[in-house]
């Protein structure tokens, strides 16, 4: 005979294992700027996808283990596709897939033992700022409205905290990924993260877009925006026997001026310099060259 838990002690023992099950995973972040809603997540695989397409205006977001959120990714394109498709494509909205996914995973909280280590975000961007919308849904079926952005996973009150003192209104897209990327790369345990593109995962959903808004954002486009929310290296001082021999003190060997009448003419101070000074290269950084690609197509 099974000994007898608490319903009490049950329901705390399966949020106990969810949350340390999603802690283990990096937190994905997803804000709205002028033109749309971004969502980034740090993401090394290719194949294996944080970030994807639910319908025309909406997305999908998840952390923790991939087998369950990509099956709870599958099972919400089916209903996206089964409503649109009995009544109109105008009904199936961003909340609609956020409240359904919040009865799919209270329920498996309640009657599976074990419960889904997952965190979703489903994001809908509207035809202007005000009708953008964010849901979060958590393991236990808990839906809850996150205007502006929202963190989720992993470290994410860390992530959320400096999100908040970045985040503004009517922010740019390379404005918005240097705030995302500030907040990804929060100090986790003393160690500050450095993410390269590869390491990166990044879509928006973008307003200007007549039917299908998801878009990936890859390759050339990406290096772009990692580009631009890296401060540019200094540029090494010049040197000082290099310079102009014009702001040499006058009477000293090298002087531009008229020589001293006084002191012997030297044929070496009337010879042209024979180079460039040591030291003061033009060159660029090499950041902002050549003209900026196009970005990749859609989905």
């Amino acid at each position: 005979m099974p000994f007898y838990v608490s319903p009490e002690q049950s329901m705390r023992d399966k949020a106990d294992y969810a949350r340390k099950g999603i802690a283990r995973g990096r937190s994905c972040v997803a804000l709205q700027y002028a033109g749309g809603i971004l969502l980034v997540a740090p993401n090394p695989s290719s194949a294996l996808h944080k970030i994807s397409e639910i319908y025309d205006r909406i997305g999908f977001a998840a952390v923790g283990r991939y087998n369950e959120y990509e099956n709870l990714r599958k099972a919400g394109v089916t209903y996206a596709d089964i409503t649109g498709y009995q009544f109109d494509r105008h009904d199936v909205t961003a909340r609609g897939i956020a409240n359904w996914y919040a009865q799919t995973l209270g329920t498996i909280f309640t009657e599976s033992p074990k419960p889904f280590e997952v965190e979703i975000v489903v994001a809908e961007v509207g035809t202007r700022p005000a009708d953008d919308q964010i849901y979060r849904i958590t393991f236990d079926g808990s839906v809850t409205d996150e205007p502006g952005f929202v963190a989720f996973g992993g470290q994410a009150d860390q992530v959320s905290a400096e999100l908040k003192e970045r985040y503004s209104d009517d922010m740019s897209l390379s404005e918005a990924f240097t705030a995302a990327l500030a907040a990804l790369s929060t100090p986790v345990n003393g160690e500050r993260p450095e993410f390269t593109a590869a390491q990166l995962e990044v879509a928006i959903l973008d307003r200007a877009r007549d039917h299908r808004t998801f878009r990936r954002i890859r390759a050339a486009r990406l290096e772009e925006l990692l580009a631009e929310a890296r401060p540019a290296p200094a540029e090494p001082p010049a040197d000082d026997s290099g310079t102009s021999s014009s702001g040499s003190a006058p009477g000293t060997p090298g002087a531009s001026g008229p020589s001293d009448p006084s002191s012997p003419s030297s044929p070496g101070n009337s010879e042209p310099p024979t180079g460039p000074a040591p030291g003061g290269s033009d060159r660029g950084t090499g950041m902002g060259g050549g003209p900026p690609s196009s970005p990749s197509s859609p989905l």
